[in-house]
């Protein structure tokens, strides 16, 4: 069995966290009269080999800039699309992606493993970005809800998705945002990153405007004495992490104000789990529940 694995115990942590909502969401749709009407989905864009271990390896990459892994990090597995599985009541359809074939022809192990639910799992082998836009954009999102989870090893997470997913206005979010493990690290602090980096960071923010937040100028002397003018870093995690908030506040029916930060062994936060709801009507009820689950 070919095994992903994982380095902190925030993983566990994190994936705690989803458990609970997974199974506060369907034990509404399948209690409430007018929820009863629609077909709850799960999905899972990064899903991995559905299997994880607290065994060490070495990474292969881990998204756009694989040198910013961390010991904390190296090749962490998502075990989310077995919790999925094992959640009751169930949803009534699963879809993980999945690019890795390796890794797929793992997840189809699951058919076997959760027998009874088989017909309803889905597994594609694609480019989770490309795959989740025309997703979103061919559901009957009269007739169908969904919770995405987007567990992305690093920066794999195009904003076009979460603006996709937010359109719908049908869909939970949660996503786990890489404040640490990459953004942090491509914000320089002498000056702006280099245009490669510059573009990754507005590929994952769908704006430039994070120049503005994250940088200032500052006017210094120079060793003759003349005024020198230069942009230096002004972020630090939390207004990152309030950028991104703000972020997906553009786009999303309800927000939670305040994400979990998951903390690597120099207690400094490798990722923010973060969560937003779509639908202007169950939006006030997922942010509630969402809450709790972060700060319990």
């Amino acid at each position: 069995m070919k095994k992903q694995r994982f380095g902190g115990n925030w993983t566990q942590e994190k994936l705690e966290r989803v458990r609970k909502y997974l199974h506060a969401y369907t034990t509404i749709f399948a209690h409430n009269p007018r929820a009863k009407k629609l077909k709850p989905i799960y999905v899972d864009a990064f899903a991995g080999s559905g299997y994880r271990t607290s065994d060490r390896q070495e990474p292969s990459t881990l998204g756009l800039f694989p040198e910013f892994v961390e010991a904390d990090t190296q090749a962490f597995v998502k075990g989310s699309a077995r919790i999925a599985l094992e959640v009751d009541p169930p949803f009534k359809g699963y879809l993980f992606i999945e690019q890795n074939q390796d890794y797929a022809r793992e997840l189809q192990k699951l058919k076997q493993e959760f027998s009874d639910k088989a017909a309803l799992i889905e597994i594609v082998e694609s480019d989770a970005n490309a795959y989740l836009k025309q997703w979103c954009a061919n559901m009957d999102w009269n007739t169908t809800r969904a919770v995405v989870f987007l567990d992305p090893y690093g920066m794999q997470v195009d904003w076009t998705v979460i603006d996709a997913i937010a359109a719908t206005k049908s869909i939970d979010l949660w996503i786990l945002f890489p404040i640490g493990m990459a953004v942090n690290r491509l914000l320089t602090t002498g000056g702006p990153p280099p245009e490669e980096w510059r573009q990754a960071l507005t590929r994952i923010f769908g704006t430039e405007e994070w120049q503005k937040a994250f940088y200032g100028i500052e006017n210094n002397l120079d060793l003759f004495g003349e005024e020198m003018t230069q942009q230096v870093k002004l972020a630090d995690f939390k207004k990152i992490g309030q950028f991104f908030v703000d972020r997906l506040k553009t786009v999303f029916a309800g927000v939670a104000d305040k994400p979990l930060p998951l903390m690597n062994s120099r207690n400094n936060p490798l990722y923010l789990l973060c969560f937003a709801s779509g639908n202007p009507k169950g939006a006030p009820t997922a942010i509630r529940i969402a809450n709790d689950i972060l700060k319990g």
